[in-house]
């Protein structure tokens, strides 16, 4: 048996994890789905990348969790690296899923295409609360191009605004992710598109790991909607011994 908690990406909770989560638990494992700070109900959205970290930090000594599979989807990959360097202790492999993998002083806008950060910086302008969301077409196209439109639209109404400080800001690391001493998978869907496939997920972040373990499988940024049992195996097979 062991102990996974899954960190989601940005505009998601935990709650949006328990379909693989339950998946998991099923297959004999323990599994926490904790939110990280800033995507809580009735959080600040001024909340910045050290913020979001120390929250899950705070989660894992609270529930004096050891020895864990730490996994990340998209921006929780910046939030379980920043996790990693600061309890190095409590884990015992990361999984990052189709997520930012950075070096220290990165921050995830130094990691997507330009016009990604023009856009999310407009968006946050017009909203005026420190917050940034994902236009629909952009969700429908790029993030979730597995499902059909019904099933989209109802992963869409459960997203909530999220914290662009959050992508603004850069790590802080004491040691680079292949410099950690710790071991590491990379989880990567082949049709995800929520990073054009001219700037991949897969090599070009993967591979700032250093060793590490592949797992690849059919599917788009948002397979936790799609097909959670099979983003479960991909977990599964990714934190195994």
């Amino acid at each position: 048996m062991s102990t996974y908690v899954l960190v989601h990406g940005a505009w998601h909770t935990g709650a949006e994890f328990e379909p693989v989560a339950a998946a998991i638990r099923k297959a004999g494992h323990v599994v926490h789905t904790p939110t990280i700070k800033g995507n809580r109900p009735g959080d600040r959205k001024d909340t910045g990348l050290a913020e979001a970290i120390q929250s899950i930090v705070d989660y894992l000594a609270e529930h004096n969790l050891n020895d864990i599979v730490l996994v990340g989807h998209s921006y929780g990959g910046m939030v379980i690296t920043g996790v990693a360097d600061a309890a190095a202790d409590r884990i015992r492999r990361l999984v990052y899923w189709n997520a930012f993998v950075p070096n220290n002083g990165e921050s995830l806008n130094d990691m997507v295409p330009p016009h990604y950060v023009g856009l999310f910086d407009a968006i946050h302008a017009e909203r005026g609360d420190g917050s940034v969301v994902l236009p629909f077409p952009i969700w429908r196209e790029a993030f979730i191009n597995d499902a059909d439109l019904e099933t989209a639209q109802r992963a869409y109404d459960r997203l909530n605004p999220h914290p662009l400080k959050t992508f603004q800001d850069k790590i802080a690391l004491r040691s680079n992710p292949a410099e950690m001493p710790i071991a590491k998978s990379y989880v990567n869907c082949t049709e995800d598109t929520a990073m054009p496939h001219g700037l991949p997920w897969h090599p070009r972040l993967s591979e700032k790991l250093g060793l590490f373990r592949l797992v690849q499988l059919p599917g788009s940024h948002e397979l936790c909607f799609s097909n959670p049992e099979r983003l479960a195996q991909a977990f599964l097979d990714a934190g195994r011994d």
